[in-house]
C-alpha cells in the first residue's frame, strides 16, 4: 500500500476501486534508453519472441493464429506476420492499470467476445489457442516506430475491460464490435495510462520486425511497468 497514490485502504469506495488503484508515479520510473519501449504493466512474462509466419507461441505444444487473435482482418495483421510479441500475465496481486509502451495514435479498436478461461500458467500450458479464444479488446496504434497492437485479454472473473477513451468496453450484447478513430482523435504519450483490468488478466503487445525484445523478456520473469520492453532498431 505504500506504493499506492491513496495509501488508506479504507478510502476506496469499492473492492474494484481498490484493485484498480493508482500508484505514485515515482514508484515506476521509466526507462530512458533511446528508442526504447516501456513494459506496459506489472506482471510475469508468459511468453515473448518472434511471430513466425503469422503464428504466435503460447506454450510447449501450443501456438495460435495471429489473424484469429486480432479478429480476422488480414490488412491489419500484415505488418506483424514475422514481427515480435510479448505476452504478460497480471495476477490479482499486480497493479491493474495498463500504460503505453511508446507514444501512439489510436486508429481502431475491436471487441471480440469469447471464453473466459483462466490465464494462469497451468491453463496456458493446457488449453489450446487460449488467447485467441478468450474475450479480448484489440487496439491498433500508429507510432513513430510504425504500427503497434495492444491486446487486452479477459479471463475468469475479469469480463470488464476499460480503456481511457471508451470506458467499459464490454458491450451488453457480447457481439463483435469495431470502432474506428479519426486522425488525432485519441493520442497517448509514452507511459500514459491506456486502460485497466477489473481484477487481473493478460496483455499482449505486437510489434514489427524492426523491434528487438529486451533480454529480460523471458518466460517466468517478473516485470514492472516502465522497465524496458525492447527497442526499435
Amino acid at each position: 500500500m505504500e506504493e499506492a497514490a491513496i495509501e488508506d485502504k479504507y478510502a476506496y469506495e469499492s473492492l474494484n476501486a481498490f484493485f484498480t488503484r493508482a500508484l505514485k508515479p515515482e514508484c515506476r520510473p521509466f526507462d530512458d534508453t533511446e528508442n526504447s519501449w516501456l513494459c506496459p504493466v506489472d506482471g510475469t512474462v508468459s511468453q515473448a519472441g518472434k511471430i513466425e509466419n503469422g503464428r504466435v507461441f503460447q506454450a510447449k505444444g501450443h501456438d495460435y493464429s495471429l489473424l484469429e487473435l486480432v479478429g480476422g482482418d488480414e490488412n491489419l495483421t500484415a505488418p506483424f506476420q514475422n514481427g515480435n510479441f510479448a505476452t504478460i500475465y497480471l495476477s490479482p496481486r499486480d497493479y491493474h492499470r495498463i500504460h503505453m509502451p511508446v507514444a501512439g495514435e489510436l486508429t481502431n479498436m475491436s471487441y471480440i467476445p469469447g471464453r473466459l478461461f483462466s490465464v494462469a500458467g497451468h491453463t496456458v500450458k493446457t488449453v489450446p489457442r487460449l488467447f485467441a479464444r478468450n474475450e479480448r479488446v484489440v487496439c491498433f496504434f500508429d507510432t513513430e516506430h510504425g504500427p503497434m497492437v495492444m491486446i487486452l485479454v479477459g479471463a475468469i472473473n475479469v469480463s470488464a475491460t476499460e480503456t481511457v477513451w471508451h470506458g467499459l468496453v464490454t458491450p451488453k450484447n457480447k457481439k463483435v464490435s469495431h470502432f474506428d478513430y479519426k486522425k488525432g482523435e485519441v493520442s497517448l504519450e509514452r507511459g500514459a495510462e491506456m486502460g485497466r483490468f477489473n481484477l487481473g488478466s493478460t496483455v499482449i503487445v505486437l510489434s514489427t520486425e524492426q523491434f528487438e525484445l529486451d533480454a529480460l523478456m523471458t518466460p517466468g520473469n517478473k516485470v514492472k511497468l516502465g522497465q524496458r520492453l525492447g527497442y526499435f532498431l
